[in-house]
Parts: C-alpha cells; sequence; structure tokens
C-alpha cells in the first residue's frame, strides 16, 4: 500500500531532498546535488520564498520513501495570470503509478485548498528556477541548474490527466565548432560601430546585476509563464556568481550608452562535483574549488541572457545577440572550455533557435512543462 506523508520538520526534509540519490544510484549520467544547496533552496534563505508558497511530501511503501512532489502558489505568477493557477515540482518516484497517483492526489488536494483550478509545472519552484520535465536527452548528464529524470515520468503523468503545456530546449554547441558565415559576419561587422560590448564592472556588481534583471524582464515579459525576477532573487544570485564566474564571462550590450542585453556563461560546476556525492565534508569544498579555480572544467551553461523588449523584433536585435556569443569565445577558449550548453530555449521561439543553429548548436535535450485543469 502507497501513502503519503507532508514534509513538516528537517528529518523530512532530509529524507525529500536525498531520496533522488538511492533512485538514481544506478543512472550513470545522475549527478547528485550538494544537499546544502538542495537544502537553503527549501529554506527561506531561498529569496523566492518572499512570494512562494510551497509544501512537499514524500510517498512511502512498507515504510520506505518511494516518490517525492512539492505543489507550491507563486504570488508574482498569479499577480499576471490570475488566481487560479498552482504549480507541481521535484517529481521523482519509482515506476508505479500507484505512487505517481498518490503524490499528484496530495499535490493537487493542498492547491484546491489554496484556491488553485489549474496546475502546471514541474517548477522547482518557479520558473525562474529548475524548470520542466526531461523527456529526451537521458543519454548524457544534466549541467548545472538543469533536471535530470527517468523515462518513464512522462507517461505516469499523462496517466494523471496531465497534458503538454509547451516544450523547452537546450542546445549544444562544441566550441570549435562555432562558426559565423560570411553573411552572419557581415551582419554583425554592420551594427559593430553601434553597439559597445563590455564585461560586467566587479566595482558596480550589484547595480549591474540590476540593470540585468530589468532587462530581462523586458525581454521575457511576453514568454510562456514568465515571472518577474524580484530585486532580491537577482541580488542572491548575483552574489553567487561572483564567487563562480570570471567578469568576462558575463557581458553586458548597450547602445548610446543605454544598456539593451546581457549574457551570462557559467561554468558548468555539475562537471566539478559529479563524484562528490552531495557532500562537501570533509574534502569536498577543496575539490570543489581546485576543479573550478585551478584544474578547471570542460563545458559551460549559458543560463541567463536577454534583449530588450524594444530590440527583439527589430534588424539589429538578433545581431546583438550574436555578438553577445561571440564574446564568449575567447574566454572561453582559455579556459580550454570545449562544448556549451545555450538552455533553456522555448520551442516556439524561433528567433533564437534559427540563430542557434546557425551557429554551428544543435538541440540535444527537450524538457515538458504540463498542465491540468481540475
Amino acid at each position: 500500500m502507497v501513502y503519503t506523508e507532508m514534509v513538516v520538520n528537517k528529518y523530512d526534509l532530509e529524507a525529500f531532498i536525498s531520496f533522488p540519490s538511492s533512485l538514481y544510484k544506478n543512472d550513470p549520467n545522475w549527478i547528485p546535488p550538494l544537499f546544502i544547496e538542495r537544502a537553503e533552496h527549501l529554506s527561506k534563505k531561498n529569496p523566492g520564498s518572499e512570494h512562494i508558497k510551497w509544501q512537499a511530501w514524500v510517498a512511502k511503501k512498507e515504510g520506505v520513501v518511494v516518490g517525492r512532489i512539492t505543489a507550491q502558489i507563486d504570488r508574482l505568477h498569479n499577480a499576471l495570470y490570475g488566481e487560479d493557477t498552482g504549480h507541481f515540482g521535484m517529481i521523482d518516484a519509482i515506476d508505479d503509478n500507484e505512487v505517481f497517483s498518490a503524490l499528484f492526489a496530495a499535490a493537487e488536494e493542498w492547491l484546491r485548498s489554496c484556491g488553485a483550478r489549474k496546475i502546471t509545472g514541474p517548477f522547482s519552484l518557479n520558473i525562474n528556477q529548475e524548470s520542466g520535465l526531461l523527456i529526451d536527452g537521458f543519454d548524457t548528464p544534466p549541467s548545472i541548474m538543469m533536471p535530470h529524470g527517468k523515462p518513464y515520468y512522462s507517461k505516469h503523468i499523462g496517466l494523471q490527466g496531465y497534458e503538454k503545456g509547451t516544450d523547452l530546449l537546450a542546445y549544444w554547441m562544441r566550441c570549435s565548432e562555432l562558426y559565423f558565415s560570411p553573411s552572419l559576419t557581415r551582419l554583425m561587422n554592420q551594427v559593430r560601430n553601434k553597439v559597445t560590448i563590455r564585461c560586467i564592472n566587479r566595482k558596480r556588481f550589484s547595480e549591474e546585476m540590476q540593470i540585468m534583471r530589468g532587462i530581462f524582464n523586458s525581454g521575457w515579459q511576453h514568454n510562456w509563464g514568465f515571472v518577474p525576477f524580484t530585486e532580491h532573487e537577482f541580488a542572491t544570485m548575483g552574489e553567487q556568481l561572483k564567487f563562480l564566474v570570471p567578469d568576462d564571462m558575463i557581458y553586458i550590450a548597450e547602445i548610446d550608452s543605454i544598456p539593451c542585453a546581457f549574457i551570462v556563461g557559467l561554468p558548468n560546476i555539475n562537471e566539478a562535483i559529479a563524484d562528490l556525492n552531495g557532500r562537501l565534508l570533509p574534502f569536498g569544498w577543496a575539490k570543489l574549488l581546485w576543479r573550478l579555480k585551478i584544474s578547471g572544467v570542460r563545458t559551460a551553461r549559458v543560463p541567463l541572457m536577454g534583449v530588450c523588449q524594444e530590440y527583439q523584433f527589430s534588424r539589429i536585435g538578433p545581431v546583438i545577440a550574436l555578438l553577445l556569443i561571440e564574446a564568449l569565445r575567447d574566454p572561453f577558449a582559455k579556459r580550454n572550455i570545449d562544448a556549451l550548453e545555450m538552455s533553456w530555449i522555448l520551442e516556439s521561439n524561433t528567433g533564437m533557435r534559427t540563430i542557434l543553429e546557425r551557429i554551428g548548436a544543435t538541440p540535444y535535450k527537450t524538457y515538458r512543462l504540463y498542465e491540468k485543469q481540475f
């Protein structure tokens, strides 16, 4: 018999966080997240907690944890789309539809009690954090801040009455294969004298992060499920990026001295923590710092990129994106970064998808967002 239990204390939370490590222990592409990071993510230290109310459950069978799920209400999402939407996330379970049914029943009952009549997800805990269910691309490890999953998840979620909302794509590119055709090069050269591409100014790091937040919220505002970043969220992200990302892997584009676009290249920390089993003690910290600062990693991810709304449908907008991608080429080469993931890209974003495919990137993972009316 399968039953669910609410996560209500630190011991429950430890079981919730540690369950995937047992579920994926035989998956060669599973990378255990750092326990300390997951615990902070599911705490008041996460600035998203200022606008997200959530509850977690574990499913048990014969006293053993066999699944987990969260349900959440995002006040910022509801301010944009109405009060009747809730979300699910962090779904992991054994291949047993009874387990999935029990987990979703618990999540949906809680969401109904909060007034929700529609549920979308998965989000951990909202769309600006880990998003989507992996449905294609199980044969490679996830990049930093991207989810992994089991191939059977989509079947069981479908059996609970969930349908596709939209798909998110991750693109992969070998840095040596980055190619700007003569026609693209001509376009880029035509606007170089109009656009300034500069590194982030570390002396004004906090201010620079808020500039990037404004660009992101402007450029993404009409995308599926968009929720704006708050000042606190971007400031917290800035503190993390300051430690993890060199100055020459964050670029801001300006036109007439006014910021209009940005890009962030993030070393793939998953590569550095793959063998730490989620733990930084006793020697994990030393290994992580050595790999990030000394030996380096060989892959990276672009998790954030944005072009202001006013330029997105202009002739110059796509060229600005190309110039930002080009700016990362030398810093990556200097650090012997061999390959790059660009993620995530909405399947409907044909403009960005065309740009990426024209310069040598290929889609290699697909993540699905689901929705269901109660």
